[in-house]
């Protein structure tokens, strides 16, 4: 008798049920998740003496699933060493020195962050827990940690210094310094951590206290500038210190850092060209000059002294009338072959009229040229005559560069007045 159509498809699907039924009972592994879960040590002592500071944590999976460590002290304190980490079938281990993460106890008070801690000395009760969607599974044993060193690497009295920093090499807030004081030998690392999370190392300053000995630490930052190197973009970073001590202790403090007016100091004499007056001065005459200075980089050039068109007599300097030398300011000079000594007779970029304020100082800025004129009264006739007078771009106490130094000399002679 011939089956109906609708009979043979039913039939078939019953048969495609039972039969995939049947694989799955086959090949589905046991219905158990957590197999087995084991402490190496039933007593843990870590404190970095190479005895019994660390045991090894077993466990077997059945199916894959999420585990989760952690231990219960005796008034019930949870203390976690892993959350919901996914893991495959199969036998895992890892290694536990007594470290979980970061807690503080109770009425503690503590500068910073604690990112991970050794568990106090007591007993506790370990749980190793598996768990895929509601089902879960567990296995508990005993833990006693015992001798545990839990001093802290804290890092007290954490400062930057100044907070507001102008790496452009102007005098003025070119360095920062950050300070703290480790409480125990730990290693210590300090950075500057943009918004993206990018990582720029601060060194340390060598002192009397060696790296990661406990006592005060100091980290000094000048953005690269010094190395002719542009320092981070303008912007505010935080200044974050970790410290971790010999059985893996972490901690960390965190400060605040604005960058401003960064930048390396570019400025040069343009085309390299100065105009003297004349080439041939009668005694107690004038020689002047002119020449135009341009700042081609991406900081703000700090300038000091008088202003273009201010007259010297030949035997003063910039220091007979209070303008002393300025570390980080920049002038423009005037030497020869007699002087005693290096660019005497000085001058700033510009008038207050061409240069911008900042704070209390007056700065070329980018991309500015400024034409700087001045004179020097000639009141004697030097041993060497005719002689050489030329000009140079100073950033003092910096340096005066290849290309700012000596530029474009002019023999001039001087003659006696009749």
């Amino acid at each position: 008798m011939r089956l109906s159509p609708l009979l043979t498809t039913i039939t078939a699907l019953l048969f495609s049920v039972v039969l995939l039924t049947t694989v799955w009972l086959w090949l589905r592994p046991s219905g158990q998740i957590l197999r087995m879960a084991d402490f190496g040590l039933d007593t843990l002592s870590p404190n970095a003496d190479g005895i019994n500071d660390v045991t090894k944590i077993s466990y077997q999976l059945q199916r894959p699933a999420r585990v989760s460590i952690y231990l219960i002290d005796e008034r019930g304190i949870r203390f976690q060493l892993r959350s919901e980490q996914p893991r495959s079938a199969g036998k895992h281990q890892l290694l536990f020195s007594g470290i979980v993460k970061g807690f503080t106890l109770e009425k503690e008070e503590f500068e910073g962050d604690i990112l991970a801690r050794v568990l106090p000395n007591g007993t506790f009760t370990w749980i190793i827990e598996a768990r895929i969607d509601s089902q879960h599974e567990e296995i508990t044993g005993v833990l006693s940690v015992i001798d545990a060193d839990n001093r802290l690497p804290e890092m007290r009295g954490f400062s930057v210094s100044p907070q507001l920093f102008t790496p452009n090499r102007d005098g003025i807030s070119d360095r920062v310094w950050v300070n703290l004081f480790l409480t125990k030998t730990a290693q210590v690392s300090v950075n500057l951590i943009d918004n993206e999370g990018n990582n720029r190392p601060i060194a340390e300053r060598a002192g009397d206290i060696r790296p990661n000995d406990p006592g005060l630490h100091t980290f000094e930052y000048e953005g690269g500038v010094d190395l002719g190197v542009n320092p981070p973009p303008d912007g505010v970073y935080k200044v974050i210190a970790f410290a971790e001590d010999a059985i893996g202790q972490k901690t960390r403090v965190e400060n605040q850092l604005t960058i401003e007016n960064g930048g390396v100091p570019r400025a040069d004499i343009v085309n390299a060209e100065v105009q003297f007056s004349n080439t041939t001065i009668v005694q107690g005459e004038q020689l002047s000059f002119s020449l135009t200075v341009e700042n081609y980089g991406a900081a703000p050039i700090r300038t000091s002294g008088p202003d273009p068109g201010y007259i010297y007599a030949q035997h003063e300097n910039a220091n007979s009338h209070g303008w002393y030398e300025e570390s980080g300011a920049w002038r423009v000079g005037i030497d020869c072959d007699t002087c005693i000594r290096d660019y005497p007779w000085r001058w700033a970029l510009g008038t207050r009229n061409e240069l911008t304020k900042i704070g209390e100082h007056w700065y070329l800025m980018p991309g500015q040229r400024a034409t700087v004129r001045g004179d020097i009264t000639i009141t004697d006739i030097p041993s060497r005559n005719p002689l050489y007078f030329w000009a140079g771009l100073i950033h003092e106490d910096v340096e005066v560069s290849n290309i700012n130094n000596r530029v474009d000399p002019h023999f001039i002679t001087i003659v006696p007045k009749k």
